[in-house]
Formats: C-alpha cells, sequence, structure tokens
C-alpha cells in the first residue's frame, strides 16, 4: 500500500510540474513588425532596410494617433530602424552608411529625423542631441482610400535614387533618396 501511494505521489507530481513548467504564448502583436528594403527584391545589394511595427487605425482618425506638431516613433512599439548599407542622400541631406531611429513631427509638411540613439521603445528615450539629420518631406494624399495598417515601402530604383513613403490613413510622406 505504501508503494502505491508513493507512486501515485510521484505520478501526480510530475503531471503537475509538467503543468507548471508549461509556457504560456501571448496572442499576436496587434502591431505586426515588418521590414521595407531597397530595392524591394533585395536584387542588387540592398541600399537600405526599415525595421518597424505596424499599427493600424482601428475606426481612429490619424490625426488623433499622430497630432500635428508632436514628436512621433514612425510606427508602433519599438522605435522605427532605418539601415543605410552605403552612404546616401536622405532627403537632400548627405547620411553616413549606418543605424539610425527613425522619428517624425506631423504636420503640413512632416519632419523627418533620423537620430543614433537606437535599441529604445517609443520615442520616450528619444535624445535631440543625437540627431543626424532633420528633414522636411512633402505630404501627398492617396486619393481617398485609407491605409489602414501604417506602411513605409521604397518605390523601384532609377538612376540610383528612389523615394521612402510613409503610408497612413489618407496621409502619403515622401522622403526621395539618393545613393
Amino acid at each position: 500500500m505504501k508503494k502505491i501511494l508513493t507512486i501515485c505521489l510521484l505520478l501526480t507530481a510530475v503531471l503537475f510540474a509538467d503543468q507548471l513548467m508549461a509556457q504560456e504564448f501571448k496572442g499576436l502583436d496587434k502591431s505586426p513588425a515588418d521590414i521595407a528594403w531597397l530595392p524591394g527584391n533585395r536584387k542588387p545589394a540592398p541600399i537600405a532596410k526599415v525595421v518597424y511595427s505596424r499599427p493600424q487605425l482601428n475606426s481612429r482618425a490619424l490625426a488623433d494617433l499622430t497630432p500635428a506638431g508632436e514628436l512621433w516613433r514612425t510606427g508602433a512599439n519599438e522605435t522605427t530602424e532605418v539601415t543605410f548599407l552605403k552612404d546616401v542622400t536622405f532627403g537632400g541631406k548627405k547620411v553616413k552608411k549606418g543605424t539610425y531611429a527613425l522619428y517624425t513631427i506631423p504636420g503640413d509638411k512632416w519632419t523627418v529625423i533620423l537620430n543614433s540613439k537606437l535599441n529604445t521603445w517609443g520615442h520616450y528615450e528619444y535624445d535631440e542631441s543625437k540627431n543626424v539629420t532633420k528633414i522636411q518631406a512633402s505630404t501627398r494624399s492617396n486619393g481617398g482610400s485609407a491605409v489602414e495598417a501604417f506602411t513605409i515601402q521604397f518605390s523601384d530604383p532609377l538612376d540610383n535614387k528612389s523615394t521612402m513613403s510613409m503610408a497612413w490613413g489618407a496621409t502619403i510622406v515622401d522622403v526621395p533618396v539618393e545613393y
């Protein structure tokens, strides 16, 4: 009887230990990560890569999510990062090969900022003294249909020129990139 009780206790302990050690996984991120490449097909060798998260409008107004005149992380979750694999001209300004945090300030024209402080979450650790460049980018309407999920894309390159476009809601922000 003592052996049976011991075996039952051990079996119960093993079953509960397995339950306690089971890892619980969280649901899918509401703002999934994405990557934009220049060129988009990565052939020839890439010039630029943007790693960002894609927030959704979910029936909210873009102006409420990205208020005019306020610094925005340009995506969701971790700060968006742009890597240039060679020296480029970004919005008319020379930028050295490297990785930079991308911030924006929405408005009639958007201020686009490349900053050297990396591996941050949101814009809470933004340090203006680490700005590498700050440009004014033109905006345009996407023609009526709202872009639900924030999106960054590069146009097909032509003569070592492309445009990095950021779209959300009815707004598209264009930044020329030359390499």
